[in-house]
């Protein structure tokens, strides 16, 4: 009579070396383990610079995928678990009853043929296993008796199986049985069998059988497929249901975007459709209403803009009037100035000088106000550079104070007035607040800009040209280089930002000066108008650098252009501070 009794591989030793094992796995499991949280951070660095989108789909993507493969491993664990173990017992319970049944009639000692009959009476059960018996014949001989002898013979079964089996345990009231029944899984030529043995109490054969376990891999194979394609088929579900999501979420967003971009390329007017009542609803609303109040506030102050333009260009303009009666009587007083009592000379000087200041504060102002207003045309012609630079400087009897360094026949379509201005206020500031001599050089460079990088390592502050609407157009044909230097002190570092700014004065100790603070903006205004700059730097020798760059061709830039009204040079101020 036998005893089932279960067993990985039917010996005691086994328990300790799958101890064993499963520390090392646990030490690898904990490598593996930081292994795979590095990638995580990894992939969540590279997450934050991809698209929101693909996040909420990545992110769907690995929720849905851990819970279908968490889900699918603990199914298929379960379902093998119960397949094997459903086939295993159904099999070691009908080797135990058959090897039972076929060796009850079977002599103490039978002869080879009898154990042969038993087998194949084994074998031929609903289990269809492999059967091999082993015993002894009436001489004493072993006697092996096998239904497959490429299958399963004495040196086919695992010795450990063979050592477990004839053991011989002590019978107490834990263990009735000498002998139990062990069993094994063992895998032959890739083809996996469950092998079990088993020795008749009482001196009787011991009998071993191989069933093949193909059909239930089959089965656990196909199980297997299932679960992977339902993970698949999970994944995608999961990741159409994250872009549905993400549109859903994402939709809003983007028009938000885009409203924030027409919001701030000035289209004040924007806003959005607000729907429901969620966050985004809640979001559009405020959006709307930070756009509604932004409207207003940009309409109060360009309303007030206006007014502050339109009340300096009518004061400008009534000053015109008593200005002019006031300028004509300062002549009148200053050709009369010798004949004047020596006390009220100097006061009449005084009046003199300051009614012409005041006249070129009210001219500059005027022009400015036509830039504010974009209001001013540019008059073009074909300029020999060189006589016009001449003729700035012979007009103002500069002549022995300027060094000029410029080559005649270098034409250029500029606007004469506007270049009288310019270099008038360049050159005039130089001789005011620089040091002689200054020399004044023209050049011609072709359609390519200096490096901005070089211009900014050099200090220079480069204005953008704020009229030119087609820059890329008046590039053509090369650029006009004029650079003024003096040889004075230079510009101090932190005045350089603020030197083209209107009414900027250097030193608080200078609040009065001959100039408006006027004339450096006027330039740079002219400049713009052109489509060209002026940058001011300091020269690495000393002394201060300002460098105009006209297109040689500003006729792009005039198209459709009409002569402006009151035609008013605005040319005074040549010596204005400019921020010196």
């Amino acid at each position: 009579m036998t005893e089932r009794s279960r067993g990985d591989d039917g010996t005691p030793g086994t328990a300790a070396d799958s101890g064993a094992s499963g520390q090392a796995a646990a030490g690898g499991g904990s490598g593996s383990g930081r292994r795979a949280t590095r990638l995580l951070r990894r992939a969540a660095g590279l997450l934050r610079w991809t698209s929101l989108r693909l996040r909420l789909v990545v992110v769907f993507a690995l929720v849905a995928l851990t819970a279908a493969v968490s889900a699918s491993g603990i199914a298929y664990w379960l379902n093998r678990n119960t397949v094997l173990d459903r086939t295993q017992n159904a099999v070691l319970k009908d080797f135990r009853k058959s090897l039972e049944d076929s060796t009850r009639s079977l002599p103490l000692r039978p002869r080879c043929s009898e154990l042969q009959d038993a087998a194949r009476q084994m074998a031929a059960g609903p289990q269809n296993y492999t059967v091999l018996l082993i015993g002894l014949d009436r001489e004493g001989k072993e006697c092996a008796a096998t239904t497959n002898k490429d299958l399963l013979t004495l040196r086919t079964v695992p010795q450990s199986l063979r050592n477990a089996v004839d053991q011989v345990r002590p019978v107490d009231e834990s263990n009735h049985f000498a002998h139990h029944l062990y069993w094994q899984r063992n895998e032959v030529e890739d083809v996996p069998y469950l092998v079990a043995g088993a020795k008749v109490i009482g001196g009787g054969p011991t009998g071993y059988m191989m069933k093949s376990l193909a059909t239930e891999r089959q089965d656990l194979t196909s199980l297997a497929w299932s679960l992977g394609i339902a993970t698949a088929l999970a994944l995608v579900g999961s990741a159409l249901l994250a872009q549905a999501a993400a549109t859903t979420v994402l939709r809003p967003v983007q028009r938000l975007g885009y409203a924030a971009r027409q919001l701030g390329e000035g289209r004040l007017d924007t806003r959005l459709r607000v729907t429901g009542t969620d966050e985004l609803a809640d979001l559009s609303r405020t959006f709307n209403r930070t756009a509604e109040r932004l409207e207003q506030r940009v309409e109060e102050l360009s309303a007030r803009e206006a007014a502050s333009r339109r009340f300096v260009a009518d004061m400008s303009h009534e000053l015109r009037t008593p200005l002019t009666a006031i300028t004509a009587v300062s002549e009148v007083l200053e050709e009369e100035a010798d004949s004047l009592d020596p006390m009220i000379a100097p006061a009449v000087q005084l009046v003199v000088s300051e009614t012409r200041r005041l006249n070129d504060l009210v001219e500059n102002l005027m022009e400015v106000t036509r830039f504010d207003a974009g209001t001013a045309r540019l008059v073009l012609d074909d300029v020999d550079v060189a006589d016009q630079v001449t003729a700035c400087i012979d007009a103002r009897a500069w002549l022995d104070a300027v060094d000029l360094d410029a080559d005649r026949g270098v034409m250029a379509r500029l606007d004469p007035r506007r270049l009288d201005v310019i270099l008038a206020n360049l050159i005039g500031n130089a001789l005011k607040h620089g040091g002689s001599p200054v020399r004044v050089s023209v050049r011609t460079e072709p359609e390519e800009r200096p490096d901005t990088a070089e211009r900014a390592e050099a200090g220079e502050r480069a204005e953008p040209p704020e009229g030119a609407a087609d820059e890329g157009a008046a590039d053509e044909g090369g650029r006009l280089v004029i650079r003024v230097r003096d040889h004075g002190p230079g510009i101090p570092e932190e005045v350089l930002p603020h030197v083209f700014d209107r009414f900027y004065k250097a030193s608080a100790s200078r609040p009065r000066s001959e100039g408006s603070g006027l004339g450096l903006s006027i330039a740079l205004e002219n400049a713009h108008i052109h489509g060209g700059e002026i940058t001011a730097a300091n020269h690495p020798e000393g002394g201060a650098v300002f460098t105009l760059r006209l297109p040689m061709d500003a006729s792009r830039l005039s198209e459709g252009a009409q002569r402006a009204d009151g035609g008013t040079s605005g040319g005074g101020d040549e010596g204005a501070e400019g921020g010196r």
